[in-house]
């Protein structure tokens, strides 16, 4: 399998695909196109199976990026024969579910995937996209016509889409981590939001400031509460959940997987390489964000963060691929105006997807999205016994623990103001004593231009913090950059602990299961009790110096060059950025190591290398 780039206009002709196609270049060379004097589409995929289908007797017509998991039982419920399950495609599974069930069939579809189905007589297009966004959907609405891509590039190269930025993404990305799960930089293009679906009908008027008829499919907080079960059961459960999603991510080719030494990538590699002895298949290649030696001297503070690493790869014999980031790296990734905004993690994984190319593989494992569910550390659980009146159980919590009470007790106050208290100390860091003045953005344009603001509803308890994590976008938001520079080199990025089936069994359990005495990530850590190394399943910390370090020694020597480039052509976008604040932080590594984030996510939205508007 691989990564499918899907593209589409309607009220068009296949001929209004022409400059869009172009924009998906780096996908795959096999290109599938069809159309009528309704819609256009065309799809690219380079593993032999077709991302289009047609369905001429139902008059249906499906595109699709996809990976559909549990296909067994959705074969069952669409009578499809034993003879066929093996050799049916995806996209005709989908178009399947579509003729049986309509637009409620993304709540039958396991897997993750953007599609479209375009039918025939009704003159009715349905798009949806998988519930927590691994796969990206963009469209907009421009002279009468209504376009949809994998790739934000190909819905602007679309005759009549405009460029025109939003300034209030512009704002909000310059001055917050805030992300949105609708809109992007350009104020023409959205996004489908994860789990959601939207219609549209041909020769309705399309309203440029309206949003089609959107339809959200999943509901996090509509899963149900676990039944009273034994830790053993739940142990159980989960390990079984986590086996089986990380054996229906194994399809396609050779496979490659993250391992960091955390507990989230170790689980996903240490799974991953026992399915495929048994299935006769090698083993993951192993990917580090770690330096390799030689160019990381060794140092006391990470031999740790190595040995880790070491560990998961010696138990299971894994081959493990470090990189060296150069400052050459950092500078291309700072060249794509502001197609990758969260710079600092994309400039990691470059060295990643450039290794895991060369070594031929076509599916990459991450354990992204662990630590918002199944692993997660079972913050807010004491502040909620407290708030609730359950103090019984919050002593006991209490006499659980290794340190003194006052110090437990010192934890639960800090739990309940760290939201304000980390924004707080964020502003101070950043020299904001005014949270309303929002550092590196040019004065003028903050004064006329107002951010998005996130919500001020604070969640107590388990539940409610892992619904708000899910909430925020920054998951969708990893998986969309990832998806498109990956989707570029053949590799297509899978993400086991964001299964919608393990989800939901984590969202419906108690939060003892989370937390309970000295105990934190309990689940995951009791799940894989016996197939991770000891020292990683307990290892308690997530700091990585070598990593940091490694990234902030690349990016301090490409600071001179970027100096340079930014004198010697202004950017375009500069008119958004406070330009003599970033000079001082470019000048000084000292103030640039102060401030990374917020100076990366200017650099990475500047368009280096343009020319300014009038030249």
């Amino acid at each position: 399998m691989a990564t499918a780039a899907i593209l589409g206009v309607l009220g068009a002709t296949k001929a209004s695909l022409d400059e869009s196609q172009s924009a998906l270049a780096g996908y795959g060379s096999a290109c599938v196109e069809w159309g009528n004097d309704d819609v256009a589409f065309m799809g690219k995929r380079d593993d032999g199976e077709s991302p289009l289908h047609i369905d001429h007797d139902a008059g249906l017509v499906a595109m699709a990026d996809a990976r559909i998991d549990d296909r067994d039982a959705l074969c069952d419920m669409l009578g499809v024969s034993l003879a066929e399950r093996t050799e049916i495609a995806d996209v005709e599974l989908i178009l399947r579910a579509f003729a049986k069930w309509g637009a409620d069939c993304p709540r039958h579809l396991l897997g993750d995937y953007a599609f479209c189905v375009w039918d025939i007589a009704k003159r009715v297009l349905f798009c949806a996209r998988d519930h927590i966004g691994a796969r990206p959907l963009y469209y907009a609405v421009a002279d009468g016509r209504f376009v949809f891509a994998s790739a934000v590039e190909a819905v602007l190269a679309a005759p009549g889409v405009p460029d025109a930025l939003d300034e209030t993404m512009v704002a909000t990305h310059l001055g917050s981590i805030m992300v949105s799960d609708t809109r992007t930089f350009f104020r023409a293009v959205r996004k489908l939001p994860p789990g959601h679906a939207l219609t549209v009908e041909a020769g309705r008027p399309f309203d440029p400031t309206g949003t089609p008829r959107l339809k959200r499919h999943w509901f996090p907080d509509h899963a149900p509460l676990s039944a009273p079960a034994s830790d053993d059961a739940v142990r159980e459960q989960c390990l079984e959940l986590l086996q089986r999603s990380v054996r229906d991510r194994l399809r396609g080719g050779l496979v490659g997987a993250h391992v960091s030494g955390g507990l989230d990538s170790s689980s996903v590699a240490v799974l991953a390489a026992q399915e495929l002895r048994n299935q006769g298949r090698p083993p993951p290649v192993a990917f580090t964000w770690l330096p390799d030696l030689e160019s990381a001297p060794p140092q006391p503070a990470y031999a740790q963060e190595y040995a880790l690493v070491d560990a998961v790869c010696a138990q299971e014999g894994l081959q493990t691929c470090h990189g060296a980031l150069t400052p050459e790296i950092v500078l291309t990734l700072l060249q794509l105006d502001g197609a990758l905004p969260n710079v600092l993690v994309h400039i990691n994984e470059e060295i990643v997807q450039r290794q895991a190319q060369a070594h031929g593989v076509q599916v990459l494992l991450s354990g992204w999205g662990g630590d918002e569910c199944v692993s997660f550390s079972g913050r807010g659980h004491w502040p909620w016994l407290l708030l609730s009146g359950r103090w019984r159980k919050l002593a006991a919590e209490c006499r659980a623990q290794d340190s003194p009470a006052w110090r437990f007790l010192g934890s639960v106050g800090v739990e309940l103001i760290a939201p304000s208290l980390f924004q707080r100390l964020r502003w101070l860091r950043e020299g904001r004593s005014n949270p309303k003045r929002r550092w590196l953005v040019n004065p003028e344009f903050a004064r006329r231009t107002k951010p998005l603001t996130a919500s001020s509803r604070r969640a107590i308890g388990v539940r409610s913090i892992q619904m708000a994590l899910l909430r925020t976008g920054h998951l969708a938001e990893r998986m969309e950059g990832w998806a498109a520079s990956g989707g570029r080199r053949g590799i297509e990025y899978r993400y086991p602990l964001l299964d919608r089936r393990l989800l939901e069994f984590a969202l419906g359990l108690p939060p003892e299961q989370f937390s309970r005495g000295n105990e934190r990530r309990r689940l995951m850590r009791n799940a894989l009790r016996t197939a991770l190394p000891p020292e990683v399943r307990w290892h308690p910390s997530k700091r990585d110096p070598a990593r940091s370090d490694a990234t902030f020694d690349a990016v301090c020597a490409a600071l001179p060059e970027i100096q340079a480039q930014l004198a010697a052509r202004p950017p375009r976008r500069a008119k958004y950025v406070d330009m003599r604040t970033l000079g001082k932080c470019l000048a000084d590594p000292a103030e640039y190591h102060a401030r990374p984030g917020p100076v990366m996510r200017a650099l990475g939205f500047l368009d280096f290398g343009r020319a300014p508007e009038g030249q």
